[in-house]
């Protein structure tokens, strides 16, 4: 079939179909990581993870559009949690990276303080080693 600009081609060619889901945006082609499923008698809309498969009444959408997402005006927008992905970072999260890093500089300074001697010098607690595994003590004996 032929028209005024040229042959007629296809959007997407029939033979290559991509695997991963696309926003339902309209000329959106970014990959989709939510899904969208209004609740119409509680008037809600909830925003939750990927869904496994592409349900004929939800909404894929990618992560712009899923922040962007607003509800009609008296409709309560939910969202849930992701598990996978990253939490946001936090005191006590910093608190912990600074703690791990003293223990595990730590040693090294016992070892130092020992004169060089062994690692069961250094530390009364530790029985044996193997790599970066270490067997200890129970704290009662």
């Amino acid at each position: 079939m032929e028209s005024r600009r040229g042959p007629l081609k296809s959007a997407v060619p029939s033979n290559i179909v991509s695997p991963v889901r696309r926003c339902s945006r309209t000329a959106c082609g970014r990959p989709a990581v939510a899904t969208l499923t209004y609740v119409y008698a509680d008037s809600t809309a909830v925003l939750g993870p990927l869904a496994t498969y592409a349900e004929p009444h939800c909404y894929d959408l990618c992560a712009e559009h899923s922040e962007r997402l607003t509800a009609p005006r008296g409709w309560e927008v939910v969202r849930l949690l992701d598990g996978s992905a990253p939490p946001r970072p936090s005191g006590d999260d910093l608190e912990a990276l600074a703690n791990a890093v003293r223990e595990a500089a730590r040693p090294q300074e016992r070892v130092a303080e020992a004169g060089g001697g062994g690692s069961r010098a250094a530390d009364p607690m530790e029985v044996a080693r193997r790599g970066h595994l270490r067997v200890l003590r129970s704290p009662d004996n």
